[in-house]
């Protein structure tokens, strides 16, 4: 059996110049014993000295392999080390195993990587600096110091990002088991820290924490996202997080006010209500559609329609003309609507999504089917639309839009042809197919039944909201 011994938690070189002096004897990874420090060890295990650079004749392995030890050593599983070395052997036999996403090491290595690398990007966005004076007068007796308390060991892999993101100042970051420390020339080393021994905060904080709470938009928050991106955890050394309760506590109110607001505004005239909620969506940013996309495609019709229908996403012409079914299923639901005996100018239509999402081809864009991400993030539209209008029956035009509004898959040939009750209360719901189904059915003969039975559930839908 052969203990390797190495110096640091995150010591890449050590594990590195350890394997190939370990592969070069062909030792296999059941006879090595890793560990961090002086642990003592078993007596009757050899101690693997490493000679240099030696490696097994005639092998060498990736560069996709040395980036992924690079990110897997910071770890914290006290299996990192065994099981890169196990990797690193059986790449002798396959190189291209690493290659293989399939293969349950591969898999594991590959988690381990994403969660360093995570780590990382939290330290650099969660990080902050408070400014105290330097107790050695040196300088411009101005420091920095930060707190932060990593899930891994990867401080020493972050403090060349800090150094060049803030080369012009002196600070220091303090975490529980390592300290680093920059004076504008030099990066030193110092011991865990705890975190009494950083300040807890300083003036600018205010004027950051003003500033912060006047751009919060409530029309842009997501609250599940923030707290995947942001966990609570970090909130503790970040001084505009003590706001974010508060902050979202009233995000809902601020934007409900808006809509009531509009009401009293004009003694109850829901259309002014309408027009300020199409006019905040219009700047919308909640998902990332609104990049591509021309504009915002609200819904339109009569804001006391006792009869609402729900698209899935604005199409190509939705999306240049900035009205909802205008385009070729906007022609079919219209032909659809005059056979149901339903007046279009009756009913309000909008979609659960209010961006076009596409895919490019040449000059061409193609249609692209919403995300659940993307169908969650307008979901807060939607309800809003349906609490003015506070339609009599909801139908939803194809899956999408079935999502939207039960928050949940849904399956139309399950449930086409039946009432059902929303799940907040919101009233009578339908579910049937896009019209833009129909324009794909191959077979015209198909074509023209499936056709007849849209509009059978159109009529239902309109027979129930009269």
């Amino acid at each position: 059996m052969r203990i390797v011994t190495l110096a640091e938690p995150d010591d890449f070189d050590g594990w590195r110049d350890a394997a190939r002096c370990l592969l070069a004897e062909s030792v296999p990874p059941d006879e090595v014993i890793w560990q961090v420090g002086d642990f003592g060890g078993d007596l009757f295990a050899a101690e693997a000295e490493p000679q240099g650079p030696a490696i097994a004749s005639g092998f060498s392995v990736s560069r996709a392999f040395l980036d992924l030890a690079r990110s897997v050593v910071p770890h914290l599983d006290p299996e990192r080390f065994a099981l890169l070395y196990d990797l690193l052997t059986r790449m002798r036999v396959q190189p291209k195993l690493i290659e293989d996403r399939a293969n349950s090491l591969v898999r594991r290595l590959d988690h381990l990587a994403a969660q360093v690398r995570r780590d990382i990007h939290k330290m650099r966005a969660f990080l902050r600096f408070r400014e105290m004076p330097n107790r050695d007068g040196g300088g411009d007796g101005t420091r920095f110091i930060a707190w932060f308390e990593p899930e891994h060991h990867i401080v020493r892999a972050n403090a060349a990002f800090f150094v060049n993101r803030f080369a012009s100042m002196r600070w220091s970051i303090l975490t529980p088991d390592l300290s680093i420390h920059w004076d504008g020339a030099t990066l030193s080393e110092g011991p865990g820290a705890q975190k009494g021994d950083a300040p807890d905060g300083d003036p600018v904080e205010d004027v950051w924490k003003t500033y912060y709470a006047s751009i919060f938009n409530p029309a842009r928050v997501k609250i599940g996202a923030m707290l995947k991106e942001m966990p609570k955890k970090y909130w503790k050394n970040m001084p505009e997080t003590a706001l974010v309760p508060g902050l979202i506590a009233a995000a809902q109110a601020r934007e409900s006010g808006m809509i009531e607001t509009a009401r009293a505004s004009v003694g109850g005239n829901i259309q002014v209500a309408w027009k300020a909620l199409r006019d905040e969506a219009a700047g919308c940013t909640r998902c990332p559609l609104y990049r591509d996309a021309t504009q915002t495609v609200f819904g339109e019709g009569p804001v006391d329609a006792a009869l609402m229908f729900v698209g899935e996403q604005p199409g190509d012409q939705e999306d240049l003309a900035g009205k909802p079914f205008v385009g070729p299923a906007g022609q079919m639901f219209d032909r659809a609507l005059t056979e149901a005996g339903v007046d279009r100018a009756s009913v309000y239509v909008t979609n659960a999504v209010k961006h076009f999402k596409f895919e490019q081809r040449g000059k061409r864009r193609v249609h692209s089917k919403p995300g659940a991400g993307e169908i969650e993030a307008c979901r807060w539209w939607i309800d809003q639309e349906r609490a003015l209008v506070k339609p009599r029956v909801t139908v939803a035009l194809g899956a999408t839009a079935a999502r939207s509004l039960f928050g949940k898959v849904m399956t139309i040939g399950r449930e086409r042809g039946r009432a059902l009750e929303l799940p907040d209360q919101g009233g009578e719901a339908w579910i049937t197919v896009h019209p833009s189904y129909l324009l794909r059915l191959p077979d015209e003969a198909a074509k023209e039944e499936e056709f007849a039975r849209f509009v059978e559930d159109l009529k239902m839908a309109g027979e129930r909201a009269s």
